[in-house]
């Protein structure tokens, strides 16, 4: 018996949804990477790569670590308050994570101060009213820039330059890092292009329903 156009798009739709969620992701590790983004202590690491455990503080000056994150996917990103050129941008496109995802509480934004000796708690809160940022879903924080930096290269492998976390040292990125409840990478994204954002938002969902 012949069946309708519409039967054929329902059924297409479906097999098309399907094969979506059986999608995997990547778990990456340093080798996964161009060797320029990772610190030389750890390029040879080809598995069991997790991210460190982090101590920052946030835009309410409440300390935020690690264990607030526990058993959460979360995006990273690294970016400044006063950044005239991609942070605005990426800013933005977190804005729109933040309300695809409002209703779950298990998952969450975590953006980290390349330059926190400037953006201390009170910059940060501004900012972070100004922008639209829901505390409980999104931490702006800053720290020391030592240990962020740090982050940065061994963790999260943001940056192509290597460096020491000191006065002079700089990074600028505008990468988006997709971390899953185990700590491991699963996606790096430009933070300022929609076509990226929007992968980010179908491999989230990828994860939310393993």
């Amino acid at each position: 018996m012949f069946r309708s156009k519409p039967f054929f798009l329902l059924l297409f739709i479906f097999i098309s949804c399907d094969e979506v969620s059986k999608k995997q992701l990547p778990i990456y590790n340093p080798t996964d990477f161009n060797p320029k983004l990772v610190d030389k202590s750890i390029r040879n690491v080809s598995d069991n790569h997790r991210v460190k455990d982090f101590n920052l503080i946030n835009q309410n000056g409440i300390k935020v670590s690690s264990k607030d994150y526990e058993n959460k996917i979360y995006v990273v990103d690294f970016f400044f308050t006063s950044c005239p050129s991609i942070c605005p941008i990426m800013t933005n496109n977190m804005l729109l994570i933040q309300e695809e995802f409002i209703q779950n509480n298990n998952i969450m934004l975590l953006s980290m101060s390349v330059t926190p000796e400037i953006d201390n708690v009170e910059v940060l809160k501004k900012y972070a009213i100004e922008k639209g940022v829901i505390d409980s879903k999104w931490n702006i924080t800053t720290g020391s820039k030592k240990h962020i930096y740090e982050l940065a290269r061994k963790s999260y492998f943001a940056v192509l330059d290597q460096g020491d976390g000191g006065l002079q040292d700089f990074i600028h990125t505008p990468n988006f890092i997709l971390v899953d409840t185990k700590k491991q990478i699963r996606g790096i994204y430009d933070g300022t292009v929609e076509n990226e954002i929007s992968r980010l938002i179908q491999d989230i969902n990828i994860l939310v329903d393993i």
